[in-house]
């Protein structure tokens, strides 16, 4: 997910909570599983117009499949139709002689024609190559029934046979897919929306949250295939306008509560098998991050014992977060630790991160009152503190924008996390933003993720319209590049930017990028 917090590894003493796992473990979802069939062949061809340089072109129906012969070299490429995330099985048998030798057979399963085009041979980027999906099998007896056990998560399948004999060649037919998720689409309410596009992008957005929704809220099915909780927030916010699915994100909350370090701090993200692991990741905003998860669930579901268990846990994330703070009350920079914010290698993150440690102790405060807990008055105090900190030390007069860092960086996730965090009332917070999607200054956003926080910002400050637009001119664009589940990255100015140095390993359909129906249906865009 992230390049430099993958590398920051810490020895650290878990301290399960065995209660709390006990508590996750009774909610693992329903799932339900649908079975899809291909519905086209297709070829995929270069085109400078494309996303990634290849566009896709039906050859025929996928019902001719059956009746085509494939030998040594041949290769045949399978479009659903759709984004799916499951299990394929299809029949291959002889045709001709009977075979004398084994079909050695590669399977390769995409997201995007891209996959379909380019040799995974190629592949340089410096995350793992084994998440491309690729396989090859030798089959000694046919005809025979593949089964992939492997889930996989694409739209377009590519059979390439790299040798039988000279005597025979292979057929395919019943190819399916077999797609699982915990989503149950009897809970979506129809969008009978007037503006088409926005009905469009709500539709992307419902499915990508469909496929990244799992026994938990997954952050890619593609990859991770992890319960990330900067993704989780934002997943939560999307399903409860949605699907609805509140003991998902009740799991989901209690996984993270139960496996803390010693000192009570929350990882990153948790590995699911075999067992429950907490990665030894620690992002100073996403542990944060549990605080805002907590208050947003409450408000959905009303749900007062949850609230009281997990109050002290998201209570904890503040205590130590606050022990960042340098003599002036501004977070410290320095190489004990990170922060995510947005994929900007570049990107300063003091004035985020002190900016989301308002954020989220402004939505302890709120559940510190429901609680009538003794802790109102110190997190007044403190957010008023940090509030003044902010403002004395990170806004410059001179520059008329928040800055962060010792090169007084400006950056576009400087503004919006300020805005959101009520830094500044929201009449100057209007100002600012107007003027910063104006003047465009210093470092723009790279992600989906940091784009729901621009759009979250524009309607916090009443700038609805412009919202609106920003959501067509991103999550629009996206679907008319081809997007049928909402990719993990997007920069419209450079399409083929990958923080992994290779888009081939991106992931198309991705768990912080479909709030777009949390914004259209919550706020009636």
């Amino acid at each position: 997910m992230m390049s430099q917090a993958i590398q920051q590894s810490v020895a650290v003493n878990i301290k399960k909570n065995e209660a709390f796992a006990a508590t996750a473990e009774r909610l693992i979802p329903e799932l339900f599983y649908e079975v899809c069939r291909p519905q086209h062949l297709i070829k995929v061809i270069a085109s400078e117009e494309a996303v990634h340089g290849w566009r896709t072109e039906v050859v025929q129906s996928a019902d001719e499949l059956p009746s085509l012969a494939l030998g040594k070299g041949d290769e045949v490429i399978l479009d659903f139709g759709k984004h799916l995330v499951g299990k394929l099985s299809l029949h291959i048998g002889p045709d001709g002689s009977p075979p004398d030798a084994p079909l050695f057979l590669k399977v390769t399963l995409g997201e995007m024609p891209v996959e379909m085009g380019e040799s995974f041979a190629e592949y340089k980027g410096w995350l793992s190559r084994s998440w491309l999906q690729e396989e090859t099998y030798h089959l000694d007896v046919l005809p025979h029934t593949l089964h992939m056990e492997r889930r996989y998560s694409f739209r377009y399948l590519k059979l390439q046979v790299l040798d039988t004999s000279v005597k025979y060649k292979v057929t395919f037919d019943d190819v399916s897919c077999t797609t699982v998720t915990s989503a149950s689409p009897e809970m979506i309410v129809p969008l009978k929306h007037p503006d088409g596009e926005l009905a469009r992008i709500d539709e992307v957005s419902i499915k990508t949250l469909e496929d990244c929704m799992q026994e938990v809220f997954e952050d890619g099915p593609k990859r991770d295939r992890r319960l990330w909780l900067g993704d989780l927030r934002l997943q939560a916010l999307a399903n409860y306008e949605t699907f609805k699915n509140y003991d998902l994100v009740k799991r989901c909350l209690y996984l993270f509560a139960a496996y803390p370090t010693d000192k009570g701090l929350i990882s990153a993200n948790l590995f699911m098998k075999p067992v429950v692991i907490p990665d030894d990741t620690y992002l100073f905003d996403y542990s944060l991050f549990f605080v805002a998860s907590l208050s947003d669930y409450y408000e959905a579901t009303q749900d007062m014992d949850t609230l009281r268990e997990l109050w002290p846990t998201a209570f904890r994330q503040i205590e130590l977060s606050l022990e960042r703070l340098d003599t002036h009350d501004i977070v410290q920079d320095d190489n004990s630790w990170w922060a995510f914010i947005d994929w900007k290698d570049q990107l300063s993150k003091v004035a985020s991160a002190q900016a989301i440690l308002i954020y989220n102790m402004k939505s302890a405060l709120q559940l510190a009152t429901i609680l009538e807990d003794h802790n109102q008055e110190f997190l007044q105090l403190r957010i008023e503190q940090l509030t003044a900190a902010a403002l004395q030390f990170l806004w410059s007069d001179k520059l008329h924008y928040f800055v962060s860092g010792e090169q007084q960086q400006i950056s576009w996730a400087s503004q919006i996390w300020m805005i959101l965090a009520g830094v500044i009332d929201e009449a100057k917070g209007k100002e600012l933003l107007v003027r910063l999607l104006e003047e465009k200054p210093g470092l723009s956003l790279s992600t989906p993720y940091m784009m729901h926080h621009l759009i979250e910002a524009l309607i916090q400050v009443g700038e609805r319209e412009r919202a609106t637009l920003e959501i067509k001119k991103y999550w629009g664009q996206m679907v008319k590049d081809g997007a049928d589940t909402f990719w993990e990255l997007y920069d419209p100015e450079n399409k083929n930017f990958s923080p992994y140095g290779s888009y081939l390993i991106n992931s198309y359909c991705h768990a912080w990028s479909c709030t777009p129906s949390y914004f259209i249906r919550k706020y009636h865009l």
